[in-house]
């Protein structure tokens, strides 16, 4: 049954989603805009649902998460149904794919690869976390070597172009250090962003726009590996600094009054920070 009885009124289920989705997409009795929609169409929606995700967790909003969590899944059912109508796979063909590569990554928690399969002997939680990341890494790096048919695979492929360009270059240079390529300590990070910005400033004097943008994709790229070094997320970090941007000035705006000069909007920005 897919749906659950209980307090006077009906918990839909999973089943009930997917039916739901092959309704729309139906030719005949479906929504006109579900019909058109396409693989390529639906994508833009799936990054945009993702990142309403992460915002609902930064800000606390337990209950716009419920609804924000659904339409993320509903990306998922989305996809699924384009496999499923193009006969490539469906939904339950992704569950299965999702629980059998999660258990061959968890070998400390399923010895012997089955769900049913625990470890008596030595409890997953005794590991740590850096260990478990080593080997979630090992697995991963494993199963990349299993998928490489060319003698040209490296360590970057399988990083989505698609990522957010601060978190690509994070994980760039996350991989890269796999092979030695990486500072010793944030020290030579810290380095390379000095280094980053001074050649900033010489495109700048050069009036080379072209310069100056492969510049300051450098100086981010060179940011993004410090933030690594130093165990921060940059994409985290880049939010967290947009949204202290964004409350302070909408305190100046608050205070300020058509006409103001910059150095009275500068004076209203230095008394909101101050209030902090």
């Amino acid at each position: 049954m897919s749906r659950v009885e209980g307090g006077g009124s009906d918990r839909h289920g999973l089943d009930d989603l997917l039916e739901l989705m092959a309704v729309l997409r139906d030719e005949r009795e479906g929504c006109p805009w579900d019909v058109e929609q396409r693989w390529e169409t639906i994508a833009p929606h799936t990054l945009e649902e993702a990142y309403e995700v992460v915002d609902a967790i930064e800000r606390g909003a337990f209950g716009e998460l419920k609804l924000e969590l659904g339409d993320l899944l509903f990306q998922v059912v989305y996809y699924a149904q384009f496999a499923r109508e193009e006969g490539r796979f469906d939904f339950l063909d992704v569950v299965d794919g999702l629980v059998r590569k999660m258990i061959a990554r968890h070998p400390h928690v399923f010895p012997e690869g089955r769900l049913d399969s625990r470890r008596d002997n030595l409890p997953a939680r005794s590991l740590s976390q850096a260990q478990i990341g080593e080997l979630w890494e090992r697995r991963k790096a494993s199963e990349r070597d299993a998928r490489a048919e060319r003698s040209s695979a490296s360590v970057l492929d399988d990083i989505p172009l698609a990522l957010p360009a601060l978190s690509r270059a994070a994980k760039l240079s996350r991989r890269a250090s796999r092979l030695g390529f990486d500072w010793p300590d944030h020290t030579g990070a810290l380095g390379k962003v000095d280094e980053e910005l001074a050649e900033v400033r010489e495109a700048i004097a050069a009036s080379n726009h072209d310069a100056i943008e492969d510049e300051l994709g450098d100086l981010l790229f060179a940011t993004a590996t410090l933030a690594g070094k130093l165990g921060v997320d940059p994409e985290r970090a880049l939010r967290r600094a947009g949204a202290k941007f964004e409350r302070r000035f909408r305190g100046v705006e608050a205070r300020c009054e058509p006409g103001d000069d910059l150095d009275t909007l500068e004076r209203h920005w230095r008394a909101v920070k101050s209030e902090e």
